[in-house]
């Protein structure tokens, strides 16, 4: 009899905890979706309850909420997770809506003034947001002055002082919240190797990660991406610090399964490290980077008709390419080798990130728009490389459990399930893709009707709410004054 009773006490409590036909208190009911959730494994029919910003219920019952949604023949997900998203402004959220992003996070470049560039964003964001502090931006922040021409920061290398006051920076970056450090190698040269060494550890001892782009991207010794790939993986693994690599086959170009297998490797014996790929040929970044100083035609493998001049679609010549270096401006280099993109993409444990950079006047790399869509429509559906579990995967639960353990609202973020937050995505696996092209980057990606941030739609029956405004910031705890 005791063990009936507790039974029954255990449905009743079930049953409450699941909205009825008569409980109104429920903002939204998506019924009769297909739920995947890479993180339990779920992958079946449900109804999708949402509450005050989480998930109320996952259930086969009837709920009733004061707004339902019919989402039959479409798959429901958590919303898509970014670390890789230098478009920060609503421009270039609008095209990561659609793209079916929830949180973009500015991790590789990062902010110095954190304080100031999470206020910017409070109450002003369609997606949530984030940002480590930068350590490119320490060095050009007066410490390292250089001519006009090149920029501070760039080529200097760093007195004791200097370094000093460059860590001091670091350090009060992540007593105001940052999600970690940001580090771009390949745009300081005049980092020295001591420096990248003292930078990670100062993260391993502040307990926060590095996000690097490695200091090359080069096919020819020294200099090649597997020198470069080895320096950042002997500073973690000597420093203790937890290492992210940053667009691994722009990177690693013909090197990009050498580098996968190396990181794999320092993973099988103890090394926190993790890597991301966008699936594009393509890179881009400024003309003016010190990746394209003297040589870098030997060192990438390209030439100059393989340089786009983004506000134009122009392919340069020398001649060209001299005038744009001297003007400054963005360009987009198709140099990556498309079996490069595709190993990385393939590989289970490399995460989905865009490298999205902001729109100009509707100009910019197409992976700003269109990663998320064209993984599921040209890598799952048409090439059939990954499983669509495993795709989501690497843009949902990868990218949470990758920031958790430095920042807790990740927790709730890349799952759906009860108590999670309702950052959820909805789309058709049979019309998913991307639209954006290089001829034509500002265009939304198709098949994806339905974009929730905290409760609440971002996107609707594929058309953007203009004034949500439902991201919050994802961040650490401040303990800076």
């Amino acid at each position: 009899m005791m063990k009936l009773l507790m039974a029954t006490a255990a449905c009743a409590a079930l049953l409450t905890a699941l909205p009825d036909a008569q409980d109104a208190r429920v903002d939204l009911v998506l019924r009769g979706g297909r739920v995947i959730d890479p993180a339990s494994g779920l992958d079946a029919v449900r109804n999708v309850a949402i509450r005050n910003g989480r998930i109320a219920a996952i259930s086969t019952r009837t709920l009733s909420a004061r707004e339902v949604v019919d989402v039959t023949g479409l798959v429901v997900a958590p919303g898509f997770i970014d670390l890789h998203a230098h478009g920060q402004d609503l421009e270039s959220s609008r095209w990561q809506a659609h793209d079916g992003v929830t949180t973009a996070l500015e991790l590789e470049g990062g902010a110095l003034d954190v304080p100031k560039w999470y206020a910017a964003r409070e109450g002003n964001a369609r997606l949530n947001f984030g940002a480590t502090v930068s350590h490119v931006q320490a060095r050009g922040a007066g410490i390292l002055e250089e001519s006009a021409e090149k920029g501070p920061g760039v080529y200097g290398a760093a007195t004791p002082e200097q370094l000093a006051e460059i860590e001091g920076r670091l350090r009060q970056g992540i007593a105001y919240g940052a999600l970690g450090i940001g580090m771009g190698l390949a745009y300081t040269p005049g980092a020295t190797r001591e420096e990248s060494w003292r930078v990670f550890k100062l993260a391993s001892a502040q307990g926060v990660p590095v996000f690097v782009h490695v200091r090359y991207a080069g096919l020819v010794e020294p200099g090649s991406s597997i020198e470069a790939v080895h320096e950042v993986i002997g500073n973690a693994a000597a420093s203790g610090a937890s290492l992210h690599i940053v667009h691994i086959g722009s990177s690693g170009l013909r090197q990009t399964g050498i580098l996968l297998d190396m990181i794999d490797g320092a993973r099988r014996h103890g090394v926190r490290v993790t890597t991301e790929v966008y699936p594009y040929t393509a890179a881009s970044t400024s003309i003016k980077a010190a990746i394209f100083d003297p040589g870098w035609q030997k060192r990438l493998g390209a030439d100059y008709g393989d340089i786009e001049w983004v506000a134009t679609g122009q392919r340069l010549s020398e001649q060209s390419w001299e005038a744009y270096r001297t003007k400054g401006g963005i360009i987009i280099a198709h140099i990556i080798p498309e079996a490069a993109v595709d190993l990385a993409v393939a590989r289970p444990d490399v995460i989905i990130a865009s490298d999205g950079v902001p729109f100009t006047d509707g100009r910019a790399h197409p992976r700003g728009a269109g990663t998320f869509a064209r993984v599921l429509g040209r890598y799952v559906r048409e090439k059939q490389m990954l499983t669509l579990t495993d795709a989501l995967r690497k843009m949902t639960i990868l990218p949470a459990q990758r920031l958790e353990p430095f920042a807790q609202q990740m927790r709730r973020k890349g799952r759906l399930a009860e108590g999670m937050d309702a950052d959820v995505t909805v789309f058709d696996p049979a019309q998913v893709i991307d639209r954006a092209t290089f001829a034509e980057p500002a265009q939304a990606s198709a098949g994806i009707p339905h974009v929730i941030v905290n409760g609440t739609f971002v996107v609707r029956d594929g058309k953007l709410i203009e004034d949500a405004r439902p991201g919050r910031a994802i961040r650490r705890p401040v303990t800076g004054s």
